[in-house]
């Protein structure tokens, strides 16, 4: 049992709508932790008092979703001394948050599709004025795309913003970018190849990404080698300006005329059979195991 990193909880599970696949994670990362002869715990602070947590050297949290991605947790373990994985409470917070990362973005001239925050107020005439049909309606902080619909008319507009306040008050449309999805992971400052996702479904939804097994990743992604290179860096500084660190992953999209735009930052991205950092990292030699290695390394009190 090696004893450099000490005594490491994986914080997994939680109660936010993706506790499902944060468990999935979580096991994931806890096996690779034992496997590389590190004393390693599963920890859900669902079934665990989280002050417990300070007991710990270090954390990896692997919670998705909102008390695992939106601050609390980092803020808590800040004020416990606790070294963690991930960003720090702010840049997790403004992250999980739709709305502040692409006002942030535009601020900065980082390409992020035009949006708007919506409410019950709020007109399908306003909508189409700012934004052409057809469009995406998100709720701002959430993950692992719940809550998504893509949006041809104004009774599907109707339908969804119901389904879509209920799961989060603040509700964002957003401009459709008809072309590719594509990710940028980020781990200690640096990237790794791009992977283009290409599901069977009309978008890359909740299903594409944890239930079915058609959707397609492909590294290399297809794009020209200085562009794929040029795209990395500017997500690279996406994610900083965010204030993010330690690790995590940067979505855009490609239109059908080669421009790119950001969609998100994750800071806590699924380490599952499915997910994409391990898929990027395996691309340039580094196993899973390595993997959750390189990301341990990084923790440190925020």
């Amino acid at each position: 049992m090696r004893d450099d990193f000490g005594k490491v909880a994986v914080l997994m599970g939680g109660d936010s709508n993706e506790r499902a696949v944060s468990l999935l994670s979580g096991g994931a990362v806890f096996l690779a932790l034992k496997r590389l002869g590190i004393e390693a715990e599963a920890f859900d602070p669902s079934d665990r008092d989280i002050n417990e947590i300070q007991s710990y050297n270090r954390v990896f949290i692997t919670l998705h979703g909102r008390g695992g991605e939106d601050g609390s947790v980092q803020a808590f373990l800040k004020s416990k001394n606790v070294a963690y994985t991930g960003s720090d409470s702010l840049s997790s917070a403004i992250g999980m948050d739709k709305i502040k990362t692409k006002l942030l973005w535009r601020s900065l001239n980082i390409p992020t599709p035009d949006f708007l925050q919506v409410n019950e107020k709020t007109s399908y005439i306003e909508i189409l004025d700012a934004i052409s049909v057809p469009f995406f309606i998100k709720p701002s902080n959430e993950g692992s795309s719940i809550g998504i619909d893509k949006i041809k008319n104004e009774k599907q507009y109707q339908e969804a913003f119901l389904k879509t306040s209920k799961i989060d008050t603040n509700v964002i449309v957003e401009k459709f970018v008809d072309g590719e999805e594509f990710t940028v992971a980020i781990v200690n400052g640096k990237t790794f190849p791009v992977i283009k996702i290409k599901p069977s479904n009309e978008f890359y939804d909740y299903e594409a990404k944890y239930i079915k097994d058609d959707t397609q990743y492909i590294c290399p992604s297809g794009i020209e080698k200085n562009k794929e290179a040029s795209i990395s860096e500017e997500a690279l500084k996406a994610f900083k300006a965010v204030g993010c660190s330690s690790w995590g992953r940067v979505d855009f999209m490609m239109d059908k005329a080669g421009r790119h735009y950001f969609i998100e930052v994750n800071t806590s991205p699924g380490m599952t059979s499915h997910s994409l950092v391990p898929m990027a990292a395996k691309e340039v030699g580094i196993n899973f195991d390595q993997l959750v290695l390189e990301i341990l390394k990084t923790a440190d009190v925020k």
